[in-house]
C-alpha cells in the first residue's frame, strides 16, 4: 500500500489539529482522508471491555458511523478495534491513528480490521516517518493526535488508571468535548468513566445525546425496532430491544421449545438482525 504525506494545513479536514499543542509538521497515511471537515468523534477506551463495554461502543460506534459522523480511534485492543469494525460494520468512514511508522499496521492482531480500514475507503495515519518503531511514549503522544482530529472523544469504559484518561486529558486541553458513558458503580472497569462524569464530563447513553453536541442536524426521528420475518423473530427481538440479552433467558420467556429458538435466533443473526456478543450474550445491530 501507497504510503503518502502531507500537511494537516493542506487537507480541509486535517486543520482541525492546528490548533492543538506540539502540532505535527506532517502526518504520513494509507488509505484515503475526507478531504472536506465532517462531524468526527474519537472512541477509546479499555484494552479488557467488559461485555457491557463491547456492547455499548459497538452500539454506539456503529449509530453515529450510520449518521455519517466520522469515527478515530487507535486501532488497540478492545475498545479501539471494536470501534473501528462497528464504524465498518456501519458502511461508514473510521480512520486509525498508529504509533509506529508504516506500512507496519501494529498490533498485529488488528492488521486485519486496518487493512478493512483501507479497503472501505479510511485511513490509517501516524506522525513518525515510514519504518519507524513503536516506543512507549509514542502512544501518549499519539493520544493528541486522537483526539485533536475529533469535535468529541467518546470514553466508553475505563478503569481508574486507564491509559485512557491520558487521552481524556487531551481532549479537555484541546477545548474539546469530553463524553462519557456511565458505567457500574460496583465495576473497577467503570471507575475512570464514573470519575470523569463527577468531574462534569457530559454523560451518554445513545448516539444520539453526542449528535445534539457536535451535530444537530444529524439528528433524525427514532426509528421503530424492525420487526423480524415471523411473530416469533418479533418477540426476540423486542425481548432483546427492552434489555433481555442472555439466550437461555430469551428462550425461556419466549417459551418456545429449545430446537425452535435456536432455528429462530440463528436466521435473525444471518439477516443481520442480531449480534453474538459472546457467552450467549446477544444485542441488536
Amino acid at each position: 500500500m501507497k504510503i503518502n504525506s502531507l500537511s494537516p494545513q493542506s487537507n480541509n479536514f486535517l486543520q482541525i489539529i492546528t490548533t492543538i499543542a506540539l502540532v505535527p509538521k506532517k502526518l504520513y497515511f494509507i488509505g484515503n482522508l475526507p478531504t472536506e471537515r465532517r462531524p468526527t468523534v474519537a472512541i477509546v477506551g479499555t484494552r479488557k471491555p467488559s461485555t457491557y463495554g463491547k456492547e455499548v461502543t459497538y452500539k454506539i460506534a456503529y449509530e453515529l458511523a450510520k449518521r455519517g459522523v466520522v469515527i478515530v480511534s487507535g486501532l488497540a485492543l478492545g475498545v479501539d478495534a471494536i470501534a473501528h469494525r462497528a464504524a465498518l460494520d456501519a458502511g461508514g468512514t473510521t480512520i486509525a491513528v498508529l504509533a509506529n511508522g508504516l506500512p507496519a499496521i501494529q498490533p498485529a492482531t488488528n492488521r486485519q480490521i486496518g487493512e478493512d480500514i483501507v479497503a472501505k475507503g479510511g485511513a490509517i495515519i501516524t506522525e513518525y516517518p515510514p519504518d519507524t518503531d513503536a516506543r512507549v511514549h509514542h502512544f501518549l503522544a499519539r493520544n493528541r493526535i486522537v483526539s485533536g482530529l475529533s469535535d468529541a472523544t467518546i470514553i466508553t469504559e475505563a478503569a481508574a488508571k486507564s491509559g485512557t484518561l491520558n487521552t481524556a486529558g487531551h481532549t479537555l486541553e484541546q477545548g474539546r468535548e469530553l463524553c462519557v458513558v456511565p458505567g457500574n458503580i460496583t465495576s473497577p472497569l467503570s471507575a475512570g468513566c464514573n470519575h470523569l462524569l463527577k468531574q462534569g464530563a457530559h454523560p451518554i447513553t445513545s448516539a444520539q445525546d453526542i449528535l445534539e453536541i457536535i451535530a444537530p442536524d444529524l439528528l433524525q426521528p427514532q426509528t421503530q425496532l424492525a420487526l423480524g420475518d415471523n411473530p416469533l423473530q418479533t418477540q426476540i427481538l423486542q425481548l432483546i430491544q427492552s434489555g433481555t440479552r442472555d439466550g437461555d433467558e430469551l428462550q425461556r420467556l419466549t417459551k418456545l421449545p429449545v430446537s425452535t429458538f435456536s432455528t429462530e435466533l440463528t436466521m435473525l443473526e444471518l439477516n443481520g438482525m442480531i449480534r453474538s456478543l459472546g457467552g450467549n450474550q446477544w444485542t441488536i445491530t
